[in-house]
């Protein structure tokens, strides 16, 4: 088996389904095999999918283990050489699994490829990630990739060739089999945002390059699965880059980390609460995100609760 696709689904049946179609009209001579995750979802997942495509291989969860969980599930049951882990919400080019496939083969030092990625209208998406550190998290990363691209790749630049990275974003994240069983795959604590970071820097101190394709086109949705319960998501957001810092960095930047974004955090709500009110509470963007920020700020407030965010 060349290539084990890795899919988990939450109540996103069109787009998996989507997903799903886009692996099997592939336009190369790759064998392949698919595995979807159902993290316990309560629409027509269930039903839908087996019937529409009944050589895949199922698995229905009975409540929400989380991405790396269920990855690391799906990977135990998987025989490729390479494993794709793929978005629900993300569509390949026909072409696409061939180019990274022909990479990687090609590069054994390479641990991890990742695509560009478009949003469904063409419009290219940020598709490379650089460690989180204090500029990454505390500054604006818009201005870091404009006034330090080589340091800060980002959608703004016109890549050719293939290039080296910290870390690529994880709607296409090709891994070669060998890394993934060194590395153990996933790292757990990690529920939801930053394992894909996570196993990019342990397979960088392995001795495994990652590598941005820019030829591997991927249209992507972007966080389909967040929409549902932003306000629940963002707490994974901040949850899991806690314990990104508490893993890869030291007392002192932790600390920086937590009172930089607490105040960043407390003057956001402060402007999104002062435009909520100035729109009389029309403009559902600003509500929105004063909601988010209230949450997030209750969130902190109550301990960092691990009971709040997504679903389990």
């Amino acid at each position: 088996m060349d290539v084990s696709v890795i899919l988990l689904t939450r109540n996103t049946c069109h787009q998996t389904r989507e997903a799903i179609e886009s692996v099997l009209a592939s336009t190369d001579a790759l064998s392949k095999e698919i595995h979807v995750v159902d993290n316990g979802s309560t629409d027509e997942t269930r039903e839908v999918l087996p019937k529409a495509f009944p050589q895949i291989h199922y698995f229905y969860m009975e409540r929400n283990l989380g991405f790396a969980r269920g990855v690391n599930f799906a990977s135990r049951e998987a025989r490729g050489e390479f494993l794709l882990l793929l978005n629900s919400d993300a569509r390949i080019a026909p072409d696409a699994l061939q180019i990274a496939v022909d990479w990687m083969r090609g590069h054994p030092c390479c641990g991890i490829v990742g695509g560009q990625l478009y949003h469904p209208n063409g419009r290219k998406q940020n598709s490379i990630a650089n460690f989180p550190s204090l500029a990454t998290e505390l500054l604006n990363k818009f201005l870091l990739r404009t006034f330090w691209p080589k340091e800060f790749p980002g959608k703004e630049q016109e890549f050719r060739e293939p290039l080296e990275v910290d870390s690529v974003i994880g709607a296409f994240f090709l891994v070669r089999r060998s890394v993934w069983d060194l590395l153990g795959g996933l790292d757990e604590r990690f529920f939801f945002f930053l394992e894909e970071t996570d196993f990019c820097l342990r397979a960088r101190q392995a001795g495994f390059s990652t590598t941005h394709l820019p030829q591997v086109r991927v249209w992507h949705g972007q966080g389909q699965t967040a929409r549902q319960n932003l306000a629940a998501a963002r707490i994974e957001y901040w949850r899991s880059r806690y314990a990104y810092f508490a893993k890869h960095r030291g007392l002192a930047a932790r600390f920086v980390l937590r009172v930089g974004l607490l105040l960043r955090l407390v003057i956001d709500a402060l402007f999104s609460g002062l435009f909520t009110a100035l729109t009389l509470g029309q403009s559902q963007r600003w509500r929105e995100k004063f909601a988010v920020h209230r949450r997030l700020i209750a969130w902190h407030l109550c301990g960092c609760s691990a009971s709040a965010g997504l679903p389990r």
